[in-house]
C-alpha cells in the first residue's frame, strides 16, 4: 500500500491550494483519513480528519478555512485550503488506516511522503 500526495506549492497569503492523496495497492477497506502538517522546528500536528462515513473534524487553527473531503471510489482524500496564512507553511502529510485483502479486518496506519506548502506574506 502506498499513499501519494500532490498539490503543494508556493502561494501568496490569502490564496488557495488543494492537496490530494491517493492510496494505491491491494486495498480492502479504508477507515479514517487524515491530514497532518509539520512546520520547521515544530511537532507534527493533526489538521483535519474524515471518517469512512464522511464525518469531519478540524484543528481550531484551520476551521472555516480548510475543507477535507474524500472520494471512496478513488481511495483519495483531499484538503481544500483557502485564505492561507504564512503560519500554514509546513510539510503536509496524508495518513490513512487501511486494511488489505490479506489483513481484512486488521487496519494498519500508513503515511504519505509529504508535500510542501509555502505561504508568502
Amino acid at each position: 500500500v502506498q499513499l501519494v500526495e500532490s498539490g503543494g506549492g508556493l502561494v501568496q497569503a490569502g490564496g488557495s491550494l488543494r492537496l490530494s492523496c491517493a492510496a494505491s495497492g491491494i486495498i480492502f477497506s479504508i477507515s479514517a483519513m487524515d491530514w497532518y502538517r509539520q512546520a520547521p522546528g515544530k511537532q507534527r500536528e493533526l489538521v483535519a480528519t474524515i471518517t469512512s462515513g464522511g464525518s469531519t473534524n478540524y484543528a481550531d487553527s484551520v476551521k472555516g478555512r480548510f475543507t477535507i473531503s474524500r472520494d471512496n471510489a478513488k481511495n483519495t482524500v483531499y484538503l481544500q485550503m483557502n485564505s492561507l496564512k504564512p503560519e500554514d507553511t509546513a510539510v503536509h502529510y496524508c495518513n490513512a488506516e487501511i486494511s488489505t485483502l490479506r489483513t481484512r479486518s486488521v487496519f494498519i496506519n500508513y503515511w504519505g511522503q509529504g508535500t510542501q506548502v509555502t505561504v508568502s506574506s
